[in-house]
């Protein structure tokens, strides 16, 4: 069973450029980076995704979370909730984390590891939505993104597994990683309470069969589809 919820947008939320990067300069004084975070393939692992209506001013996103052994699906839950923040490259998890935050608090169950699909610490203030997400809730967060934004990388190596850092000048703050042979890699970066090499671990221990963790292809499939019956 799917618990879902509609999530207003939150007092004093963030309406302008100018106080949403205040937000994130305050907030990511608060990162930890120096807990290596839980084992991959222990406890409970969940993805997180986010799906939007702009002619409907509607936003969906869904929590799924997985056993991270066998990687079969625990709990779900979705939110509704208005769009709470225009477009903006580098802010856009002031358009994500109302409801993602409402799908979290949904959960019958403790989430464990979050992975978003999008950054951490690759993030041009070093504050992408996986950062953002685990200081306002606590959790150990992750990002696995589908491409560098703007970062440098060199070509890791063709077999599952190989890697190359993501740069930022000479700053690692992600990494390149083939979760397939010979098939396009992701980009792993930190979000919060854990290392880059759990984070890439965790990757690997969730992509068994696909390029995407399974964590974003379940979290992606129930957003697009609470989207659809939100707007039918």
């Amino acid at each position: 069973m799917v618990m879902t919820t509609t999530v207003p947008i939150p007092a004093g939320w963030p309406a302008t450029e100018e106080r949403a990067r205040e937000v994130q300069d305050e907030l990511c004084l608060r990162v930890v980076l120096d807990e290596p975070g839980p084992p991959a393939g222990t406890g409970h692992v969940t993805g997180v995704d986010v799906a939007y209506d702009d002619e409907r001013d509607l936003v969906v996103a869904a929590a799924v979370v997985l056993d991270a052994a066998s990687l079969d699906v625990v709990a779900e839950a979705t939110a509704t909730g208005r769009v709470p923040f225009p477009y903006v490259p580098g802010l856009l998890a002031f358009r994500e984390i109302p409801a993602v935050l409402a799908a979290l608090d949904a959960l019958p169950v403790p989430p464990g590891l979050v992975v978003c699909d999008g950054y951490g610490l690759a993030h041009p203030r070093r504050f992408g939505l996986a950062s953002h997400l685990g200081v306002l809730t606590g959790l150990p967060t992750i990002g696995v993104a589908k491409n560098p934004f703007t970062f440098a990388y060199e070509e890791p190596g063709p077999r599952r597994g190989s890697a190359s850092p993501l740069l930022a000048g000479t700053e690692e703050v992600g990494r390149a990683l083939r979760t397939r042979d010979a098939v396009k890699p992701v980009f792993v970066s930190v979000g919060h309470r854990t290392s880059l090499d759990t984070a890439c671990a965790h990757t690997l221990a969730l992509t068994p069969a696909y390029r995407l963790p399974e964590t974003t292809r379940r979290a992606d499939a129930l957003c697009r589809r609470a989207l659809k019956e939100a707007t039918a």
